[in-house]
């Protein structure tokens, strides 16, 4: 595979000047930069260049880049910029970042304590919460995605890393070695981490795909090895599929059987059976972090949660409007009856209906009827397009 072919020292786009290799993988390599402008340290993710000459290899790493930018969280590393080399190869300007991945902090020091497992995991939460309330299936968490990152006071951050997975799936790998910075990502998910319906369908998953691999990161965390089969692909694959998960109190006595069962949940094999959202694992997990400081977290994730279904909620209720709408005909049309009272009256109409009849005499557009109705707006819709639909009421054009 031809690599990119970049130095030290070498400044790139006018301003980037490359000072070290931090990173690599399949697809392309990570540099350490300074913005010699701003004399900010910056790192530069560059596709390699036989990679760059597919077009589907370079629209998964702008979306990457797209996918990133759009969340505000301080947990995810930001993108600040992208651009291209004179060969066309793309590359990605991320914040610069000191620490290390969860991967290589446990295969170093071991399981970590339990507040410290919790309240990592829950920094991650804050990040998905936005990264799926912007309709965003990560499907690739995993502890080598989990940045520890140092802050200028010494206190420590969690970064979530690498949104270029892809719906293609290239390769599968399972020895995935150390993973330092932003290393970029071959397959789609890792076989380790992905749930039952992503390794049927990469395509067919939601949010809930996100909290398996949360709830297998959590249980490495704390036990050191995988709640799965270890070996082949094929060995991992099927274990996920029909095995259940290691108990994690066998591995280590001291785990709270109840904050067991919270990892057993997010390992249910059908999706149903999961929790639905990153708020909903993040309150089952309080009791056991260190409270006060996870609180915090806890407060952040539901809210935005909360502030996501309001809004899925309301372009769901504004489709609905407007298929109703179409239903009725023009929204202008002044709703009249269309029948005798008399006949009417013989009709087996519920209260409702006959609430929203008496209401029509008077109502000079549909908008006003839905004003004076009294009911909620998609109720009296609702009820308007079955009236419409049996004759009862028919719309004529304004004068």
């Amino acid at each position: 595979m031809g690599r990119v072919a970049l130095q030290r020292g070498e400044l790139v786009a006018g301003k980037y000047r490359l000072e070290r290799q931090i990173g690599s993988g399949g697809m392309g390599v990570v540099f350490a930069a300074m913005h010699v402008q701003l004399e900010r340290r910056v790192a530069l993710k560059f596709l390699h260049e036989d990679a760059a000459q597919s077009a589907e290899t370079v629209e998964r790493f702008w979306h990457e880049a797209r996918a990133a930018v759009k969340i505000q969280s301080e947990h995810v590393a930001r993108v600040m910029d992208i651009g291209e080399l004179p060969s066309g190869q793309p590359f990605i300007v991320m914040e610069y970042l000191e620490g290390n991945d969860l991967d290589n902090i446990v295969k170093a020091s071991g399981p970590l304590a339990i507040g410290d497992a919790i309240q990592y995991l829950l920094e991650a939460c804050e990040a998905l919460a936005e990264v799926h309330a912007q309709g965003i299936v990560h499907r690739d968490i995993k502890p080598a995605n989990l940045f520890i990152a140092t802050r200028a006071d010494r206190t420590s951050i969690v970064k979530l890393l690498d949104f270029g997975v892809s719906k293609a799936a290239p390769s599968w790998t399972i020895a995935e070695g150390p993973r330092s910075l932003t290393s970029t990502s071959e397959v789609i998910g890792s076989p380790r981490y992905m749930s039952p319906e992503q390794l049927r369908s990469s395509r067919d998953v939601d949010a809930r795909s996100d909290i398996w691999a949360l709830g297998v990161t959590l249980f490495e965390l704390l036990g050191g090895r995988s709640p799965f089969a270890r070996g082949s692909m094929p060995e991992v694959c099927a274990s996920i599929l029909k095995d259940e998960p290691l108990s994690l109190t066998r591995l280590r006595p001291e785990v709270p059987h109840d904050l067991d069962a919270v990892i057993r949940r997010c390992l249910a094999k059908e999706a149903d059976a999961r929790y639905r959202n990153v708020a909903e694992l993040a309150m089952a997990l309080r009791p056991f972090g260190p409270l006060g400081i996870i609180d915090i977290s806890i407060e952040r994730i539901v809210g935005i949660i909360q502030m996501s279904l309001m809004a899925s909620t309301g372009r769901a209720d504004a489709e609905r409007e407007r298929q109703y709408l179409s239903r009725i005909g023009p929204r202008l049309g002044v709703p009249r009856l269309a029948m005798a009272e008399g006949v009417i009256s013989s009709l087996a109409l519920d209260h409702r209906a006959g609430f929203l009849l008496s209401r029509i005499d008077g109502a000079s557009s549909i908008d006003e009827l839905l004003d004076v109705s009294g009911m909620p707006r998609l109720e009296t819709l609702r009820l308007l397009c079955e009236l419409v639909d049996q004759g009862v009421v028919a719309l004529t054009r304004p004068r």
